[in-house]
């Protein structure tokens, strides 16, 4: 899921086409007790797979990129091979946001509403949001976890983190054209060479117990720092489409 090039590696030929994350450190099971593993099939087919967060005990919070077919969520995952006492809760309504644009990346956020409660536990539980415009500072280190690409495009069975800090508004707006610093995070140290991946997406930014971010988007050449939607912003779209997902 996570990438640290060490300088050892440093003389070792090394592709980070498409995302390809080295060396993640596996989470101790059950520390991110939030985490939703979210299966889906895009426009070809292809199965994929996001992160997401319980914030509700049946609403899940991801990303806008991670909407297709046949969503699923499965809660208290820490090995995907090892099913036994998770919930997997069927999906009942999806709003995605109505400005997400795929091409700029923008507004990439998405509800999904569970057929039912989740029943929380020790490996299942809910995760605040920020208040209204409660902005994380550049420096700040936050914990970032995921079910993400490995090294050679291999998928991990178990979740894996990585702590991410937080980057000045400048450094993003030099390699993406569309950052908006009002509505997205700038994410990664590019001397620490640590980032998410394909299959990380949808999946929080937590900092201090607070989900702040979602893993959004990287750079195309592998590069650093990346882009997560600020999550802040989105409070009041939240709340609106909590109150509807609420009505009978």
């Amino acid at each position: 899921m996570f990438l640290l090039l060490s300088l050892l590696v440093a003389v070792l030929p090394v592709s980070t086409e498409g995302g390809e994350i080295m060396w993640g450190t596996e989470a101790k099971p059950h520390s991110h007790p939030y985490m939703a593993f979210i299966r889906y099939y895009d426009i070809k087919s292809n199965l994929k797979r996001c992160g997401g967060f319980l914030v509700e005990k049946d609403v899940v919070i991801t990303a806008a990129q991670c909407g297709g077919r046949n969503i699923s969520v499965t809660l208290g995952v820490h090995n995907i091979k090892e099913l036994k006492n998770t919930q997997p809760i069927p999906v009942l309504k999806v709003i995605r946001h109505e400005d997400y644009n795929s091409e700029k990346m923008v507004n990439d956020i998405m509800l999904l509403k569970l057929k039912h409660k989740a029943q929380l536990n020790k490996a299942v539980k809910t995760i605040a949001l920020p208040k209204s415009q409660e902005w994380v500072k550049p420096k700040q280190v936050c914990t970032v976890a995921g079910w993400g690409k490995l090294a050679g495009c291999t998928l991990p069975d178990k979740l894996q983190e990585v702590k991410l800090e937080v980057q000045e508004s400048d450094v993003c707006r030099k390699m993406y054209k569309s950052y908006d610093n009002s509505t997205q995070l700038c994410v990664g140290n590019p001397k620490e060479k640590k980032a998410t991946a394909d299959g990380d997406f949808g999946g929080p930014f937590v900092c201090n117990g607070v989900a702040q971010g979602i893993v959004s988007q990287h750079h195309c050449t592998g590069d650093l720092p990346e882009v997560f939607t600020r999550i802040s912003s989105f409070i009041p779209w939240i709340q609106k489409k909590m109150k509807l997902l609420q009505q009978p």
